[in-house]
């Protein structure tokens, strides 16, 4: 079993988490206002019963934070793994296309895709992975490496068990944590560090998220509300999905 310092995984956290913080942000100040308009359902908001531009484009920049959030972390997860997996087993990243991490363990070559969610991919992103590890395991048992080779797909939550499609391993939450770092309380012990500072960061960033929908309603208001601030849906619905000349609408 691997023997790694624990104090180290924290500093890393610590040191690295600002940029998950800073990125968020950044989004949420990038943010304008017909992209947020044109990617969401209108129809979904409508039924909720959304009357004001602030109701609206609040939930909007919800939503699109939401999605993004996910992917942000996602990332921010890979870099973790990646680096308890260098002081446990010497880890590396994988410089072979949609491979995220390499390392040998016990005289097998692992080649892991890491995914922050269970849910993270259709039938046809499956179908990419599984041709990427193909891809991958075919130029390294033609190259000089003869040892055992095994693809993997971990993710960082969930509590399925491990399985095997035939052509990778599928590995979740704790078992993921595992297989990375040789412990299986690694799963536990990342917890604490990840909410360093948190408190401080987020107040700044619900700050910056108010500013952004401010700066929205400025504009959303004015073009798509009527005289007493309610939404126009028929001008919105429009502005998001009408594509036909008005010539030749019926």
């Amino acid at each position: 079993m691997a023997d790694i310092d624990l104090a180290l995984v924290a500093a890393f956290i610590n040191q690295n988490i600002d940029s998950f913080h800073e990125n968020r942000i950044a989004k949420i100040q990038e943010l304008q206002l017909r992209e947020v308009i044109k990617r969401k359902n209108p129809y979904l908001f409508r039924a909720k019963n959304i009357e004001t531009g602030q109701q609206l484009l609040t939930a909007l920049v919800d939503a699109f934070v939401s999605s993004s959030e996910e992917t942000l972390f996602g990332g921010f997860l890979e870099s973790v793994a990646i680096y308890v997996c260098q002081l446990a087993y010497g880890g590396q990243k994988s410089s072979s296309t949609g491979i995220d991490l390499d390392f040998t363990r016990d005289g097998v070559r692992y080649l892991v895709t890491i995914k922050s969610s269970p849910s993270w991919g259709n039938s046809s992103q499956y179908q990419a992975l599984e041709t990427n590890f193909k891809n991958a395991l075919r130029v390294l048992r033609q190259s000089s490496h003869t040892g055992a080779l095994q693809a993997v797909l971990g993710m960082c939550f969930g509590k399925s068990r491990d399985s095997d499609t035939g052509v990778y391993l599928k590995k979740h939450g704790q078992s993921f944590w595992t297989f990375v770092s040789g412990s299986s309380r690694l799963y536990l012990d990342i917890v604490e560090p990840l909410g360093y500072e948190a408190l401080e960061r987020n107040v700044r960033y619900e700050t910056e998220k108010q500013a952004t929908i401010k700066r929205l309603a400025q504009q959303f208001v004015p073009e798509f509300c009527d005289a007493g601030g309610y939404i126009d849906w028929a001008k919105l619905v429009k502005y998001n999905s009408g594509n036909l000349r008005e010539s030749i609408l019926p």
